[in-house]
């Protein structure tokens, strides 16, 4: 059989080179597809924090039905809303909700990200000495006897067992010297390593 051929200058459209009519509405098989994917782009949102739900520009229904998912805890329970969830989101553009989504865990990750990068200065100036005199090249304006003092402080604190004050006030003085766009209020408020370290454990 000779292959098929097309005038120059013009690329078949997927549809022709498929063998199929453009004009011929999708196959069941293509729109059970569809269905699954507006399925799982809901599951997806739903999992979002509820203020990042909030500003969704959706239904009611829908937002509703977003909200509901993290108030469900058995499998068949989800699987059921899930399905629901599915058959709201054929009612609006998913565009829009796909590149909310990727904001959202796009940010989520550089978050994640950024909170890693203290830890692990944290864990390695508690390690090895040098790792002092490395932080402060990279980072010309630390606080050098304040954070040797910290460093000390903290190992001590951890030989003998204690509760981790010192552990914690070494990260907060590590995030106002990497971040110091994220600190304000109380840099030595012992919550704010609390919430780091559940944000880096979801």
């Amino acid at each position: 059989m000779k292959s098929p051929t097309f005038s120059r200058g013009a690329a078949p459209a997927a549809d022709e080179v498929a063998g199929r009519d453009p004009n011929e509405p999708p196959s069941k098989s293509q729109r059970k597809r569809d269905m699954l994917e507006l399925q799982q782009l809901g599951e997806s949102l739903a999992q979002l924090p509820r203020a990042r739900i909030d500003v969704l520009d959706v239904p009611e229904a829908l937002r509703d039905a977003l909200r509901e998912w993290a108030r469900l805890r058995s499998f068949e329970g989800r699987r059921r809303h899930a399905q629901y969830i599915g058959k709201l989101m054929r009612k609006v553009d998913p565009e829009p909700l796909r590149q909310a989504l990727l904001e959202a865990t796009g940010e989520s990750r550089a978050a994640v990200a950024r909170l890693h990068q203290l830890e692990d200065w944290r864990e390695r100036l508690l390690a090895d000495d040098a790792a002092l005199a490395e932080l402060v090249r990279e980072y010309p304006g630390a606080a050098v006897q304040e954070l040797r003092q910290c460093i000390r402080a903290a190992r001590a604190e951890r030989a003998a067992g204690k509760p981790p004050r010192q552990y914690r006030l070494l990260y907060q003085h590590l995030k106002q010297l990497l971040l110091p766009d994220a600190t304000g209020g109380d840099s030595t408020h012992d919550d704010t390593d609390d919430h780091d370290d559940a944000l880096l454990s979801d």
